[in-house]
């Protein structure tokens, strides 16, 4: 997969990619409008699947929609900006 480079939004951060088997927090958000997400391609099941910030802004985590492997990207400083990942 190749990577995208995007523009920068001035809310955009840089990640630290980590796996991650702990379970996904939900967000105490009613709405997902204007949401951060990462894009995240899952070679285990060869689907796509959109990775959300969590609530307090920290992590993103996800799962495979088909099997459940589950993925986490820290936020931090020395990060990455790139925001289209593979989960191998």
């Amino acid at each position: 997969m190749q990577q995208v480079r995007m523009p920068l939004d001035p809310d955009d951060v840089r990640v630290e990619l980590s796996h991650d088997d702990a379970t996904s927090r939900a967000s105490s958000k009613p709405s997902m409008v204007g949401r951060p997400w990462l894009s995240v391609m899952f070679d285990c099941c060869r689907v796509y699947q959109r990775v959300y910030r969590n609530a307090a802004g920290d992590r993103y985590t996800g799962r495979c929609p088909k099997c459940g492997r589950s993925v986490g990207f820290r936020v931090g400083h020395g990060g990455v900006t790139a925001r289209s990942f593979r989960a191998s």
